[in-house]
């Protein structure tokens, strides 16, 4: 196999994948698509990340057979006519990725919207909401406000921050509130992480979606929100693309929160008893705090209101407008009590300890 081909070997799955293997391959591929190839090593279909996130959230399990979700229709150049045709493409067509296949069918290259120049860095913005009180994390929070408790040897938001400056994300918005000064004076106009950081102060408690009626000006594109008490390992990049692809004007990630009853649960029909299922385990999917908003979106935030997130989504649900759900299946951790930051500090080796300082080297 050629050195071409190699580079393919972590994102290319047979016909008998299943979705979790297709999870694998597309987290290790790094490029948001799953190639699928016969017994012979043909391509016959691709599978992104959307494309899953898709059918988790149809009710489909891990265990589907890819067959079930993979786009046999899919688009691709040839070797005869180059990579350059595969850019050109990609341009007409707003496609994040072209397979390049040779005479028989097999793929040899995967041109990615993140190789052509110009676009590896994001210009998309992204907004952190850090006024919160920190109410449960008393009386830790008496002295710092909630987003500034180490976790590892950084504060949470410094984490969080480096998460996205190592994913190509630069300009950034923090709304502040309780302690803010602390926050502000930490990490200043954000150079010393290779970012931009301007700040958003609350004179009084606005909510998640409130606060963003004080923006110095109105994004021109889709902008991230998020809580600035979560530690995740989402890529941001199919976040945006998915929210694009949807066509919505407001996004929201959704995390499979299972819950077991302590009983048997009695399934009866009229007044006949036709099974009892002991303990059994339900799963919702549970608002993750973090979202895409279109510039259309904001006309639904009212100037000096207090605004959660969820309620905003329910304004613009109501107005007939599209509101879509990016399920996760990454890592994620909510700290808002004691146990989740003795939680995420345990984790923190795993999960955390040597990427955080290749997130700042990517600049």
């Amino acid at each position: 196999m050629s050195k071409v081909h190699d580079k393919l070997q972590h994102l290319t799955i047979d016909l008998s994948a299943r979705i979790c293997d297709t999870i694998r391959a597309i987290d290790q591929g790094s490029r948001q698509v799953a190639l699928v190839v016969d017994a012979e090593g043909r391509l016959v279909a691709t599978v992104t990340d959307g494309d899953i996130r898709r059918a988790l959230l149809s009710g489909l399990n891990l265990d589907t057979p890819i067959t079930e979700v993979m786009r046999p229709d899919f688009v691709a150049v040839r070797t005869t006519d180059g990579p350059e045709a595969a850019r050109r493409l990609m341009w007409a067509r707003k496609l994040h990725q072209v397979p390049i296949i040779d005479c028989e069918g097999k793929p040899v290259d995967l041109i990615h919207i993140d190789g052509l120049e110009g676009v590896a860095d994001r210009n998309t913005r992204v907004v952190l909401m850090a006024g919160g009180l920190g109410t449960r994390l008393r009386p830790l929070t008496e002295t710092l406000p909630k987003p500034m408790l180490p976790v590892g040897d950084k504060p949470i938001l410094e984490l969080i921050l480096r998460n996205f400056v190592g994913q190509g994300y630069r300009n950034f918005t923090i709304s502040i509130n309780y302690k803010g000064e602390i926050i502000r004076d930490y990490f200043g106009d954000g150079g010393w992480l290779n970012a931009s950081i301007d700040y958003i102060e609350e004179s009084k408690r606005m909510g998640t979606a409130g606060a963003l009626s004080l923006l110095k000006s109105s994004p021109e594109s889709p902008f991230i929100v998020m809580n600035s008490d979560l530690l995740t390992a989402v890529p941001f990049d199919s976040l945006v693309q998915f929210h694009e692809e949807t066509d919505a004007i407001g996004t929201m990630c959704a995390r499979d929160y299972p819950m077991q009853v302590p009983y048997g649960v009695i399934e009866v029909e009229e007044t006949a008893l036709r099974r009892i299922v002991e303990k059994p385990v339900y799963s919702h999917f549970v608002n993750a705090g973090i979202y895409v908003l279109s510039p259309d979106a904001l006309r639904h935030v009212v100037e000096d209101e207090y605004l959660d997130m969820p309620e905003l989504f329910e304004r613009v649900v109501m107005s007939g407008a599209r509101a879509s759900v990016f399920p996760i299946q990454e890592y994620w951790m909510d700290i808002g009590r004691p146990e989740d930051l003795k939680q995420a500090r345990n984790e923190f080796d795993r999960v955390f300890g040597v990427a955080t300082e290749a997130w700042v080297s990517n600049g």
